[in-house]
């Protein structure tokens, strides 16, 4: 079965001083997808409103890019909650599979390995 495919990059936005996703396209072919079809696989209530398309700032590329002005405001909603329900804050170096679970929610239809347990 042939899939589209993405291509994920992560920057440190100094601004919002948070992660920032990008995201690049390929169709079944395998052909880029121009940066407007990427909305296709977003979800319809953050396309063209918290997902723009916009200038990689190190490929010089037009990609897709999921804007971090409430990256840092969810984030301390899921450690908190996490704590709170759990009992204990997750470790530092499980932020990105949690952060990766909460960009999931943009993302929909790209599937991620997120089996890593944030227990312990």
């Amino acid at each position: 079965m042939r899939t589209r495919t993405f291509d994920l990059s992560i920057t440190y936005d100094k601004y919002y001083q948070t992660p920032r996703v990008w995201v690049a396209g390929y169709d079944e072919q395998a052909a880029s997808l121009p940066p407007s079809r990427i909305f296709d696989d977003i979800s319809s209530e953050h396309a063209r409103k918290t997902v723009t398309i916009e200038t990689h700032p190190n490929l010089d590329l037009p990609m897709a890019s999921i804007h971090p002005c409430r990256h840092a405001h969810v984030m301390k909603r899921i450690i908190r909650f996490m704590a709170e329900s759990g009992g204990k804050e997750p470790r530092v170096d499980q932020y990105l599979v949690i952060f990766l679970k909460f960009i999931s929610t943009v993302l929909p239809s790209i599937d991620y390995d997120h089996t890593m347990s944030l227990e312990g």
